[in-house]
């Protein structure tokens, strides 16, 4: 195996973006921050992304958990009431999410519809 250049392994884009990068990802992120309180249980974030199936959620929430981005919050009740919320460094995220949102909205046609020549 080739030697691999430290430079691949320090780039931001390689090493935080593909953390939480993923269409999924993007849309937890985005769901918590609109949502009222800012803060969703899991049924209550597969009813915004009914297009994600409940494993894929999971492994979506514990991989943001994981990276420091999403909070898990579990209540010692019976039923567990298990909490999603953003953390500090998963609310700084917003603005250049919300950044991303707005290019997206203007460039649709151009990346979406439009066929390569």
């Amino acid at each position: 195996m080739a030697d691999v250049h430290a430079a691949y392994l320090t780039c931001p884009i390689r090493q935080v973006i593909s953390r939480f990068g993923d269409k999924w990802s993007m849309l937890v992120i985005f769901s918590l921050h609109t949502s009222e309180t800012g803060v969703l249980r899991f049924s209550e974030l597969r009813r915004v992304m009914s297009d994600c199936s409940q494993k894929m959620l999971s492994s979506t929430l514990k991989n943001l958990e994981h990276v420091h981005i999403v909070r898990r919050e579990v209540f010692p009740e019976v039923p567990p009431r298990v909490e999603y919320s953003l953390t500090d460094t998963g609310k700084s995220l917003v603005p250049s999410l919300l950044s991303l949102i707005d290019w997206a909205k203007l460039h649709f046609d151009e990346v979406v519809t439009q066929q390569v020549r």
